[in-house]
């Protein structure tokens, strides 16, 4: 029981959201192109290549990365706050080949502070393609069951929580002193900053599972 729990929760995953109170500010998104053929829909917890090109309100275009750095798509993991939160919204049930207009309003995107040549207070415009989906190396429903007070990390006892939880749904009664162990188990594999926390990124981003 002890591998198959920890083979299913480090295949597992995070981030969501859905489990705080998103910005008032909206989001406005447009469909510029949607392949006829559409085999799945992006959604929290994929990862997805894109290439994009960003605008200022004047119509300045700030980056492109075809144009611009080296010249490649990025990938990126959705839902986790890898990129803007105007991304993460604007960019869910997505098809490869699929390309919209995000106007992205600042509380969405850099806020009051800005960020290199973003000036404070920018409404941004992205233009993205989706050129690949992937699954991610997580899903998120798990972590988002998991973090149990919506602080984007898990603690050992969030963690505990889960394994009782778990071990009841399969018919096995409680054990703490093997909860404990399986704990300090998954936190040695998967808190990389020795911190005592899993965070989101440290649990979801897995270079060597892409």
């Amino acid at each position: 029981m002890l591998v198959v729990v920890l083979s299913w929760l480090c295949s597992s995953a995070l981030a969501s959201v859905s489990g705080g109170k998103l910005p008032e500010a909206e989001l406005e998104s447009q469909v510029l192109h949607r392949p006829f053929i559409c085999r799945r829909k992006s959604k929290y917890g994929d990862m997805l290549l894109v290439h994009h090109d960003g605008f200022f309100e004047n119509g300045t275009m700030f980056h492109s990365s075809r144009n611009h750095g080296n010249k490649q798509p990025m990938w990126f993991t959705l839902g986790i706050r890898e990129v803007l939160k105007g991304w993460d919204l604007g960019l869910q049930d997505m098809c490869a080949g699929e390309k919209r207009k995000l106007v992205i309003p600042p509380a969405l995107a850099y806020g009051k502070e800005g960020k290199g040549k973003i000036p404070p207070e920018s409404t941004l415009t992205f233009i993205v393609e989706v050129m690949e989906i992937r699954n991610g190396p997580r899903s998120h429903e798990s972590f988002q069951e998991m973090d149990l007070n919506d602080d984007w990390r898990l603690s050992k006892d969030e963690v505990k929580a889960y394994l009782k939880k778990d071990f009841e749904l399969h018919g096995y009664p409680p054990n703490d002193t093997l909860h404990e162990t399986m704990a300090e188990e998954i936190f040695a594999k998967e808190d990389k900053n020795k911190d005592g926390y899993i965070s989101s990124r440290e649990f979801t981003y897995k270079h060597d599972e892409l």
